[in-house]
């Protein structure tokens, strides 16, 4: 009986044993998989400048009819997106409303006007980007008019916060933004932007490796071409406030990029495939 019970112990350590392994060794075989596909990608990403991949869903989100239509009746960009390319844009529309916190502020309600419109804002900027949540966002701020911060001591159309992980925008001036589509004037695509540029300095994922390093090289482009460099500063194309910092630089530029592309890519075309090249942009009309 002592000698049954011993085969009976070992046979129950020795079957223990291969599962652990087996998990083990599972592990293992998926954590070498895994990098080894992030090395294979970042070669590919820099040579090519693009990810291998930008939208892979096993299940797509849905907004409800009439969210999906503000998107059809108030933005120009989701109309213009064939009928897959919209698919993809609700349903990460439908994700980003879930991720942030939606304040109002002196007053302001908060509808599904507001989130639809602002969410679709940052979703069509991160549209060739695999993440596209902006991490450094975690609450978005809206007042129905310009507001007074405490940054410098002003009143303000909109900022981006990256201590409170806040963006704060007036509502008023952001659907202006969109009232006049050509003017190259965008509070939300000039406040996310400011957003991005700083998400891409802090994270090494794919998107924002490509956007920083994109940017790296517009930088020397513009540095190494004094003609381009003048040409640029003297166009009326770009408005003055794009030659304060860097990152002003790039919230208006990308304001142009998004408004008025083709006359970009005619006046600046080889800053204009940089720009292209920082959102990963291979959308019809771009």
């Amino acid at each position: 009986m002592l000698y049954n019970l011993f085969l009976f112990i070992n046979e129950s350590y020795t079957y223990g044993s291969k599962i652990i392994l087996t998990i083990l060794f599972g592990a293992l075989g998926w954590l070498f998989l895994h990098y080894a596909f992030k090395m294979t990608e970042m070669a590919y990403v820099l040579k090519h400048k693009k990810p291998l991949y930008n939208h892979f869903y096993v299940f797509l989100r849905q907004l409800s009819v009439s969210q999906k239509a503000i998107l059809k009746n108030h933005f120009t960009f989701y109309k213009n997106l064939t009928e897959k390319e919209k698919r993809y844009f609700e349903h990460r529309v439908a994700l980003f409303i879930k991720d942030k916190d939606f304040i109002g502020r002196d007053g302001n309600r908060i509808t599904d006007e507001v989130k639809v419109l602002i969410s679709a804002t940052a979703v069509m900027l991160t549209f060739g980007f695999r993440d596209f949540y902006i991490g450094v966002i975690s609450k978005i701020v809206v007042y129905p008019n310009k507001f007074y911060s405490n940054t410098n001591n002003a009143y303000h159309k909109g900022e981006f916060n990256p201590k409170l992980k806040a963006l704060v925008l007036s509502w008023e001036d952001f659907i202006a933004g969109f009232n006049d589509e050509n003017d190259n004037l965008n509070l939300g695509i000039h406040e996310f932007t400011h957003a991005i540029h700083i998400n891409s300095m802090k994270e090494r994922d794919v998107s924002s490796t490509i956007f920083s390093d994109s940017f790296k090289e517009l930088t020397k482009l513009l540095s190494a071409n004094e003609d381009l460099r003048s040409k640029l500063m003297r166009s009326d194309y770009f408005r003055k406030y794009a030659f304060t910092n860097q990152f002003e630089f790039v919230a208006v530029i990308i304001e142009n990029f998004i408004e008025t592309p083709q006359e970009f890519k005619l006046q600046f075309p080889k800053v204009y495939d940089k720009v292209k090249q920082m959102l990963n942009f291979n959308i019809a009309g771009f």
